[in-house]
This record gives C-alpha cells, structure tokens and sequence, in this order.
C-alpha cells in the first residue's frame, strides 16, 4: 500500500484565511496529526478522523508519527499554523523521510506571521525585504546576530519571528541595537501581537521607540527601510519604480568637496560654528540627521554643502573615505552621546583628527532638582506634577509617557516642527492639543505664558546651556513656583573638546 502526507499549512487562526485546498487534503486524510491549538480552526473538517495530538515542544515526534503513519499506507495530514514550510513543520518531514519511503508527498502553502502582519500594517514588504528567527534554540545565538548585522547594513525591511520569551528577554534589545547602528532611529516599524485572532493588536512605531517595548512570543515586529513611509494608519514600502532623488544614497565623492571638515551638527551653534569656520576659509561639509535640519542649515548659511538624514556608519564612512575628508568636528547635541560614541569609533578607524564642540552649561541661578537619567526624571516628574511639560525632546518621549504610572498624568510636550517629531508624538498617544511645535530657544515670558495656559505644575529639561534656553526655563519655573527637573549632561572621554570656536579654530588650523 503506498499512502500520502499532506504537509498542511492552516494561516495565523483565522478560518477565513485557510485555504481550500486545505479543507480538501483534511477531507481526504485518515489521519490527522497535530498541536491541539490548531484543532480549533479546522475542527469542521475533521469530524470522525483518527486525531493524534503532541504538545508544542514535541515537534519532532510530530513529524515521525505522521511519516510512520505514512509508511503504513495511510493518508496522512501533518498540521502547521502559518506556511508549514517557513520556520515549521515540513523540514522536520523532510529530514527524516527516508529516500525508500514510497508514500507521496504534498506541500500545501499558507499565510505566514510575515505576510500576516504585513497586511494589518499595510504593505511593508513591497521591496526586497528578509525573515530573521531571534530564538536560539536551533541556531546559535552568534548567527543570528551575524545574519541580523547584515540584514541592517543592506537596509533591507525584515519581519522578527520568535521575538521575546520568558526565557530569552535580552536578546531582541541586542539585534534592535543592531539595527540601530545601520538604520535610522526614524525608520518605520510594526509592532503586531496575535495576529488575526482574539486580542490583535498593531501598532506603528520608530525603531528608536521599538527599542523602548516589551514583547513576547506572540508578537511580530516589521522593520522598514529607510524609504519605507507613512500614510494615515498604514506604512507602505515602495517598490523602486521612481525617482529616488533627494536621498543621502544619491550623494558622491564628486559632489563634495575634498579635504573638508565635516561638521556634525544638529544644534543652532553647531550650524554657527560651520558658519565660522567656512568665513575663514575652511572647506565645509555639515551634516544633519533630518531633512529640517539641513532646511535650517541652508537659511542660516546659505552656499555651504550639507547632507541630511541619518546615514548608518557604514554610509557614513564610505562618504568620509571618499570625500577625503580633513577632520571630525562634532558639534552634536550634548545628549547625543551614541553620535559621538560613532563619530570617535570612525576617527580612529580612518586615523581622522576628531575634534569635539561643546556648547557650556548654564548656571543654576534658580531652583532645579537634578538627576543622572530619563528615567528618574519621569519617577520624579510623576512625584512633584500632575499636568507635566517635557522639554526634552522628541528622543525621549517613550520613556516618559509609558513609564509606569504614566497613564495617570497628563503629559505636555514642545518640540522642533519637524514631521517626524510630531508624528512620533502622536503615535505614543500624546493629544494634540497638547503639543507645541516650535524652534526655540525660547524667552522666559514665552515659557512663562505657555505654561501657565496650560496650568502646567512640573517641568522636565535638559542642562542644554544658554544656547539652549536653560537659563529662560529655569527662571520661568522660579516665577511661577514649579518644580524645575534637570537631567544632568552624560559625560564621555572625548580625545579632544573645546568650549568656544575660537580654540576649536584655533585647533583646527594646526592641522594645516
């Protein structure tokens, strides 16, 4: 007698998405061997069969007891949720199919947790794109991180399977932080939980909140590219058949000029200190993290050459090998400590002078609580207000409205009137009527009018110096007798740093 195994793929655990051919291969089977879970969603089609039941973990004996079943003649269905052949069941067959087995064999495909989750968020995957398992148990944790490194330094979209369990909580923090080195903290992302049964729930977040989240094991996370966009409640992917013009990507070495120093901005006197240096004849190439920043750049010195967007260090060092560049001149955010920690990492691979723009700390000349991180402020923030104003950008905002106990204030915030930062704030739930979207720095009659229409009772800053507008916040707070919160500067070693642009220049000359 020959028999037959059907491989049987039955979707996510929505009867709807079960293919026909399914209900055929049920109607033709004696034999019905399964997870119990599946059961549920094909229970119709098996009334009377000879159902053989494994717990989860026994996948392999699974897989055996439908060969043997097999071998002995009778029509056999061997069950899978998702695509049986995609991170299942089918391979576990085909290993241990003997090559004188004489049974047929038939795959029949279904919807995977990739094509699955892709369709509630919208069309994610319309380019290239990869899957990518986080669970150890069959392959070594080395290559996963291997295969998640390059996933992220081609860009491509990819779909996490396995992301989080009880016993593996780490692990998905680590390849985020690896996606994060190549791809930009703005880069859409979807986070679906049981997809297509009881309690689904997407979400739409950036790969910087991404890093903020908790999963589990029944929860997707989609990842974009850095084209990937936005529209309403969807994100889409286009598939390549347009101009890509406008993109970091389009820039060469030719269009650069050579020998320059490439000065890292991204703050008011980070784009003066680029000035400055240009009016004294350094050849200047500035570069900003978002397409606004590069809009501020060119209003305020106009002719000098910039780059917007957040290039990932691979691109980033491709552009300084090429150009020839002369030096680092970081003149980042003082908060924004992973830049510098890439930007010193790429000066020492390319044996580049780095030299480091700091913009001073203010004075305390009025009342602040201080503390040494985001997540204090918010405990503290949460002990002194009710009606709490951030002012600490759009960065940090997760930590803030989804630390716990949270949910009980009201959070408002002001920020750049960058899109990007608007929409990362609507998506974490923040109203817009409390959003204020502005380039500051601001005076402390403007600070004191805002936050007293708003009846705001604790605010939470940065030490961002008089540059930017510590010492207007502070006084402001004073005035109307709120608590002042100030999360103090992370401190790193920089090989060199300097206060003022004249010792910068100075410095910098002596490289001639």
């Amino acid at each position: 007698m020959t028999g037959k195994l059907y491989l049987v793929s039955v979707g996510p655990g929505s009867r709807e998405l079960i293919p026909p051919m399914v209900e055929q291969a049920l109607a033709a089977s004696d034999v019905i061997v399964a997870y119990d879970l599946y059961l549920t969603w094909i229970q119709p089609w098996i009334a009377g069969k000879d159902i053989r039941t494994l717990p989860l973990t026994q996948e392999r004996d699974r897989a055996q007891l439908a060969l043997e079943e097999a071998r002995a003649g009778k029509t056999v269905a061997l069950i899978s949720s998702g695509d049986i052949g995609i991170y299942a069941m089918a391979t576990l067959a085909y290993e241990d199919m003997r090559e004188d087995d004489s049974f047929d064999v038939q795959l029949i495909p279904g919807i995977t947790s990739a094509n699955a989750c892709a369709s509630l968020l919208g069309a994610p995957l319309s380019h290239d794109f990869a899957t990518l398992s986080l669970s150890d148990l069959l392959c070594p944790w080395e290559w996963i991180e291997s295969r998640a490194r390059h996933i992220a330094e081609a860009d491509l979209a990819v779909v996490f399977y396995n992301v989080q369990s009880k016993q593996r909580q780490e692990g998905v923090y680590r390849i985020l932080d690896i996606m994060l080195e190549h791809k930009r903290p703005e880069t859409l992302c979807g986070i679906v939980h049981n997809a297509y049964r009881e309690g689904q729930t997407v979400e739409i977040v950036t790969l910087a909140e991404l890093r903020t989240r908790q999963f589990n094991m029944l929860t997707s996370l989609v990842i974009g590219n850095r084209f990937t966009r936005r529209k309403r409640n969807w994100m889409f992917t286009p598939r390549g058949y347009f101009n890509w013009q406008n993109t970091a990507d389009t820039i060469t070495a030719d269009s650069l000029p050579g020998a320059a120093a490439w000065v890292f901005a991204g703050t008011s006197d980070g784009n003066a200190l680029a000035r400055q240096l240009a009016a004294n004849g350094q050849p200047v190439i500035v570069s900003t993290a978002s397409d606004y920043g590069a809009e501020i750049v060119a209003a305020d010195s106009p002719g000098l050459t910039s780059i917007s967007g957040r290039l990932g260090v691979e691109r980033r060092r491709e552009l300084l090998q090429q150009s020839q560049a002369r030096c680092i001149v970081d003149a980042t955010h003082p908060y924004a400590t992973e830049m510098s920690q890439q930007l010193m990492a790429l000066a020492q691979e390319l044996a580049l002078p780095y030299l480091r723009y700091e913009r001073p700390s203010a004075p305390d000349q009025h009342p602040a609580i201080h503390c040494s991180s985001m997540a204090e402020a918010a405990k503290l923030a949460m002990q002194h207000g009710q009606r709490i104003f951030l002012a600490t950008g759009s960065k940090e905002l997760a930590g803030f409205v989804q630390a716990e106990g949270a949910a009980d204030k009201q959070w408002f915030v002001r920020l750049a009137p960058d899109p990007q930062h608007l929409q990362r704030a609507i998506d974490l739930g923040i109203p817009r009527a409390r959003l204020c979207a502005m380039q500051g720095p601001f005076s402390q009659a403007a600070n004191e009018t805002l936050w007293r229409d708003w009846q705001i009772d604790c605010v939470i800053s940065k030490q961002s110096g008089d540059a930017g507008g510590y010492g207007a916040k502070a006084a402001a707070a004073a005035a109307l007798g709120i608590p002042f919160i100030v999360v103090d500067r992370p401190q790193l070693d920089y090989p060199a740093s300097f206060a003022d642009f004249a010792s910068l220049q100075a410095a910098l000359e002596q490289l001639a």
